[in-house]
């Protein structure tokens, strides 16, 4: 009878371990992502990891972001994840409250499926020609883990100056984050690069340093100071500190890893003091962005940096795809200024053709960028 009775209490809690997995859909999180906060959901998904994304995928969910941002637990030291990635964090001297959910620790399971799930992910595409972060597979999965919920806001004073953000994933953006617990059922998709297969290029670029960012103020020369491409790129550079300027005395920091995992103490004070009270950690995955690919992350990045920092008239409000195609639109004078020939994108699109037409180039450039952030990056205004 004893041995009934503890059995009995050992499905009773393990069903009430079942029942607490709540099994949802990607839509249906980010239709109201705060109330699934702090839920363990079970979803069927596919999940890309690109450039600037490792997001699991929700086609057809009308939303401005239409993608969960996905991390794995602190200390995982997995191998997937976006190969550059930007995020705020309020420095020493931030003057706003900073008060940190306190949420429920994770344990991935690092079984069979999860290692071959993060290996498929990590898998580089083949390419004749430069390809920006541009994974070679897509990957479905019904994946279990803690949903982090909030609306992702950010919040500037009269002056423009940012005073308040939340939001998880590159540029604090995405309202809702599955810190992964276990994944099953993982199936590969080859990611179609029919459009680029053609194209080739030896990528032997000269930016006469090994410097990113220094490579990038160098670009300038190549149209111009005092022209909107040069001035542009310039700006782009100078976000990471004025030539001369000590590394991070600005508060960017650029940060080499995998840029993958949900860490407590980046939602908290750092330990450095800002200008402007707010820390910019620009990670940028070097095993996936070597030499000339590393040049154009880092114009794309530091294009972000100066639109958040100090935006322009008329962008003091702009969404994720307006900061995007800037930031594509900086990659792409980096690509012109050192004479590289082709570039293309996650899921194929080609950013830079040099054999285009030169009538053509301008049009075509804005066509691929805006092809990308909506049909690959699920973005819209």
């Amino acid at each position: 009878m004893k041995r009934l009775f503890v059995l009995g209490l050992v499905c009773a809690f393990s069903c009430c371990l079942r029942a607490q997995v709540v099994d949802t859909t990607v839509c249906e999180i980010l239709k109201n992502p705060t109330s699934f906060n702090g839920k363990m959901v079970r979803i069927k998904g596919t999940v890309t990891a690109g450039f600037d994304q490792f997001v699991v995928r929700g086609e057809g969910c009308g939303k401005h972001i239409s993608d969960i941002w996905l991390s794995y637990p602190e200390g995982t030291k997995a191998k997937a994840g976006p190969a550059a990635v930007i995020e705020m964090q309020p420095a020493l001297n931030y003057s706003g409250t900073v008060a940190p959910e306190t949420r429920t620790a994770v344990v991935l399971d690092k079984s069979k499926d999860f290692k071959q799930f993060d290996q498929l992910l990590a898998t580089p595409a083949k390419s004749a020609a430069m390809c920006l972060g541009c994974p070679r597979y897509d990957v479905s999965a019904t994946m279990v883990g803690r949903l982090d919920g909030v609306e992702a806001k950010l919040t500037r004073d009269k002056a423009g100056k940012i005073v308040s953000w939340i939001g998880f994933g590159n540029l604090n953006a995405y309202s809702a984050r599955l810190v992964l617990q276990s994944v099953a059922d993982v199936i590969s998709k080859d990611v179609d690069y029919s459009k680029s297969a053609a194209l080739k290029d030896d990528n032997t670029i000269t930016a006469g340093t090994t410097d990113p960012v220094e490579a990038n103020r160098s670009a300038v020369k190549a149209f111009g100071a005092g022209t909107a491409a040069g001035d542009q790129i310039q700006r782009a550079a100078d976000a990471f500190g004025k030539a001369g300027e000590k590394a991070g005395a600005n508060g960017v920091f650029m940060i080499s890893g995998n840029l993958n995992e949900a860490a407590a103490k980046d939602e908290a004070k750092g330990a450095k003091n800002s200008p402007d009270g707010i820390l910019f950690n620009v990670g940028l995955n070097s095993n996936r962005l070597s030499s000339d690919a590393m040049v154009r992350a880092v114009a794309h990045m530091g294009q972000h940096v100066a639109d958040l920092r100090d935006p322009e008239k008329g962008f003091e409000d702009a969404g994720i795809y307006e900061l995007e195609f800037r930031g594509w639109s900086a990659t792409s004078l980096s690509i012109v200024a050192w004479g590289q020939k082709v570039l293309t994108l996650p899921g194929g699109y080609v950013l830079w053709n040099a054999a285009w037409p030169a009538s053509d180039k301008s049009a075509n450039v804005t066509e691929s960028i805006k092809g990308y952030l909506g049909t690959e990056e699920l973005l819209s205004r």
